[in-house]
């Protein structure tokens, strides 16, 4: 149909730009709203040891309003042939073929063609000649290289999200603008090449060429559009109709097997749910060496980049933990294929519409296909972070204003992700499951293909649940904040319970910022009995609840609220914690260290429950606890008699129950057993426990003789035990090791051991060390990253002296927020001012969100130092003489 009559042809295209300007009339773009692609024929001949590419693309476009120019996004391409072709339209006659003038503005990442005469309304077709660099972080078409037993090896990989594909294809790169691809590439026979599709025809050209074509794509955002080249093995799968695949350095694809096999269940899974099938005939998970600040995996539809540490598991050093994450980045990734691929938001605004659903589905996914895992209770601890990163000045609303591709990039964090699927799991437990579903997958269904907005799918789950839930979704994602439901009175009279509730908000840094108003649906339950539920409106509701005694004001955690108990219903509370389920107890004690470091009740209630915690409670409970108790002892910041009276503490809560499990893995552990095992060591080494860092040095010593010594599931726990706490010569030794290891997968973990040292002097070594060529290109952000962990000052110092170099280093998706991340742990109040120092000479003022963020947490963690420390050791004194 695209080749009717030209009259027609125009009269259909004015239609389609009237209808189009409706649209993005409501859509933020950047780039003029005139013309639009449907179509992109790309050819691409990397050269992998130069470091360039050549490229040509023809882009079949419709002029829609009549123009002299075309403005599309280039980033570091040159052109050497630019001409535009005449396809109908009645002005301009088909085959008539005219070359613009050509302007690149490197600021804007912008390409310009000026023509001498007015383009009618029509179809056209527009052919690029140019070249384009390959780079060494993941942006654009980028390089890793990586050491294998033959030698040094080299693979290219593409990395578009957010506004990245610019860099390898001149092009209207924004989500709004869907077009199908036909892509081609000339690369070393030797090597296998991979994209969105299959590959269609191979052709050997000779001199060791071949020239492969890829079918053509679903219609789609350019940031989806994927291709690499390398020295690869691929396994596959087959889930229905589709071919599941993974692809990986030559030799590894049998460390995939656990992803490849996850990956065909979670597909069936989702076929399922959706009610649409996916689409396309494979889908491959390309593994990857290094890593990225930005992100460890990438959804491009039918070829998911995965960085190893995430996709591979080396049975030298796989744990429980990382079989987890292997199946939750995959259920993650396969999400977006539907949330984001087929169904994409409009603008960055909406980047909470792939984010949060795919985190929203990874949970979900995860608890229904492995229950052994008992990841539900992940949610709790998922929540609290988006809530802590919610509670301070610097947050923003779930949908958000974006306007630059530096604000675009700084969206990925704990909001869009984490508090948008937590407000999914809230609102999905508000409507009803079966609802929910019935809504997503009408909304996938008059939406595939298509881009979106939030509101197009609340309309689709409100009318399949009957229910208004419109409101309550703009109260959660149109503003920013936590609610904070207070439980000012609890009345048992004839075996029920009488609540009176009132809404306010919960805030780390703003002590008197007039709250917010939500409404929260509220859910609350004693142990034993039957839940109740309330919608609190207007600040106030009361609710009755079957049964007396302790009440949990979140029952089953899935309000994304604070619950604050008046002093005698929380001791109510603390007296009958046993009898809590478990994720009521994580949330009630995620609720009373929230609070309490805030200042909104005793900090010392924490420690409390921690005391209350039964040996039998859940080995969830358990690793909670040792994370909060570490995470307490870095607020610390020096070893005082205080943090010395902390740590007997700690260690005395902790170090039973790892004597209980023991550091022999037995038959019977259970999988939470196994990785809560790992989380007591790491706790009690941080706590500097004597006998835990002298076990570990033990094994490590005896690692050569012994086999036993350090299982696969202990040996990166024991190594990072003993690099924390290494001298210089220990240090030297896992230098050595590292230098001698051929698997990248090992080899990255080793670097990252190295910048995870205590002593600052040889913390100071890791950061020289990252600046070196050694580590490899991709893990030297990483490596001054993890040293910031514990020497934030030390970190943040040298980076910015040596900022020229480490900006190389570092993906440019990230560069606005790398360096504030580094120094967001300190203590140090002078800090604030580095920091601010730094945005004001580096980072434009609309993209300082970040460095705001850092500089709240470093006011909140000097507020809890001087203020909060005290009464916690007021309590832990007062216990002792007890």
């Amino acid at each position: 149909m695209r080749r009717s009559l030209a009259t027609a042809l125009s009269l259909a295209i004015a239609s389609v730009s009237l209808a189009a300007a409706a649209q993005a009339a409501q859509t933020t773009t950047q780039l003029p709203r005139n013309v639009r692609p449907t179509h992109y024929d790309v050819a691409v001949v990397p050269h992998a040891q130069s470091m360039d590419f050549d490229g040509t693309v023809a882009i079949d476009i419709d002029v829609l309003t009549p123009t002299k120019t075309i403005v599309l996004n280039a980033e570091n391409l040159a052109f050497s042939k630019v001409a535009l072709v005449g396809k109908s339209g009645k002005a301009w006659k088909s085959g008539k073929v005219r070359a613009p003038k050509v302007t690149v503005d490197a600021g804007n990442q912008t390409a310009t063609f000026t023509f001498a005469e007015m383009l009618p309304v029509g179809s056209y077709r527009l052919d690029m000649r140019y070249t384009g660099k390959i780079g060494t972080q993941a942006n654009g078409l980028f390089a890793l290289d990586y050491d294998t037993t033959a030698g040094r090896q080299r693979a290219l990989y593409t990395q578009f999200e957010n506004s990245d594909a610019r860099r390898f294809i001149p092009s209207w790169d924004e989500p709004d603008y869907k077009a199908t691809f036909n892509l081609q590439a000339t690369v070393p026979s030797a090597q296998m090449a991979v994209s969105n599709m299959p590959a269609a025809e191979t052709t050997a050209l000779g001199n060791g060429l071949t020239r492969v074509r890829f079918a053509p794509s679903p219609k789609m955002s350019t940031y989806l559009l994927f291709f690499s080249v390398g020295d690869f093995d691929r396994a596959t799968l087959r889930s229905g109709k589709t071919e599941v695949g993974v692809v990986a350095r030559k030799g590894s694809a049998p460390q995939a097997r656990f992803a490849l096999e996850s990956a065909r269940d979670i597909l069936q899974e989702y076929n399922e749910y959706f009610a649409t099938p996916y689409p396309l005939p494979k889908l491959d998970n390309i593994a990857a060496p290094g890593s990225s600040q930005f992100f460890g995996a990438m959804e491009n539809w039918g070829a998911i980049f995965t960085f190893e540490h995430t996709l591979l598991l080396d049975p030298a050093i796989a744990t429980e933990a990382d079989r987890q994450r292997v199946f939750e980045v995959a259920a993650h990734e396969m999400a977006h294929q539907w949330f984001g691929d087929l169904v994409t938001m409009r603008w960055w605004d909406d980047i909470w519409l792939n984010e949060g659903f795919a985190s929203w589905m990874e949970g979900r996914t995860t608890a229904k296909l492995h229950p052994e895992w008992h990841t539900e209770l992940d949610d709790v601890q998922s929540r609290e972070g988006a809530m802590a990163r919610d509670a301070v000045a610097s947050t923003h609303p779930v949908v958000q204003h974006v306007e630059t591709v530096e604000q675009a990039s700084q969206a990925f964090d704990a909001i869009t992700y984490s508090k948008g699927a937590a407000v999914i799991r809230m609102l999905e437990r508000y409507v009803g499951a079966d609802a929910w579903r019935t809504g997503v997958r009408h909304y996938m269904r008059d939406h595939a293909y298509g881009n979106t907005v939030s509101d197009d799918f609340w309309r689709e789950v409100q009318t399949a649940a009957g229910k208004p839930i419109m409101d309550i979704a703009h109260d959660f994602t149109l503003q920013p904040g936590v609610p904070l439901i207070r439980v000012e009175s609890a009345t048992c009279n004839g075996g029920q319970t009488t609540l009176q509730l009132t809404q306010g908000e919960f805030t780390r840094d703003r002590p008197d910022k007039q709250p917010l108003s939500w409404r929260v649906p509220v859910i609350a339950q004693v142990p034993g009995h039957e839940a109740a539920r309330t919608l609190v409106t207007d600040r106030r509701g009361s609710l009755v609840v079957p049964g007396c005694g302790a009440v949990v004001a979140n029952a089953g955690q899935g309000g994304y609220y604070h619950t604050f108990y008046a002093p005698a219903l929380f001791d109510t509370l603390r007296g009958q914690f046993a009898q809590l389920a478990t994720i009521d107890q994580l949330g009630v004690m995620a609720d009373a260290w929230a609070l309490g470091l805030a200042g909104l009740q005793p900090a010392s209630d924490y420690l409390a429950l921690v005391a209350a915690t039964p040996v039998q409670a859940d080995p969830a409970v358990w690793g909670d606890i040792a994370g909060s108790l570490q995470s307490l002892d870095a607020y610390y910041g020096a070893d005082t008699p205080e943090r010395a009276r902390f740590r007997q503490f700690a260690a005395g809560r902790l170090a039973p129950e790892l004597a209980r499990i023991g550091w022999q893995e037995r038959a019977s552990d259970t999988a939470p057993v196994r990785i809560l095992r790992t989380q007591l060591i790491d706790a009690l080494s941080t706590l500097d426990d004597a006998s835990v860092i002298a076990e570990a040095r033990r094994r490590y010593a005896a690692q050569a003789g012994d086999p036993t010594a350090m299982p696969p599931e202990l040996r990166k726990t024991v190594l990072a035990v003993v690099a924390r706490h290494a001298d210089a010569a220990t240090w030297d030794q896992l230098h050595a090791a590292a230098r001698k290891e051929t698997t990248p997968l090992v080899k990255d973990e080793l670097y990252g051991l190295l910048s995870s040292t205590q002593d600052p002097s040889l913390a100071s070594r890791a950061l020289e060390l990252a600046l070196t060529d050694e580590p490899g290109a991709t893990n030297s952000a990483g490596m001054i990253s993890r040293v910031s962990r514990l020497h934030p000052d030390l970190a943040f110092d040298f980076a910015v002296a040596h900022r020229e170099q480490v900006d190389a280093r570092v993906d440019s998706t990230s560069s606005s927020r790398y360096y504030p991340g580094l120094a967001g742990n300190s203590l140090d109040k002078a800090m604030v001012g580095k920091l601010k120092a730094y945005a004001d000479a580096h980072i434009a003022a609309g993209s300082r969100r970040a460095t705001d963020t850092a500089i709240a947490n470093i006011v909140y963690r000097s507020q809890v130092h001087d203020t909060r420390l005290p009464a916690i050791d007021a309590w832990l004194q007062a216990r002792t003489q007890q």
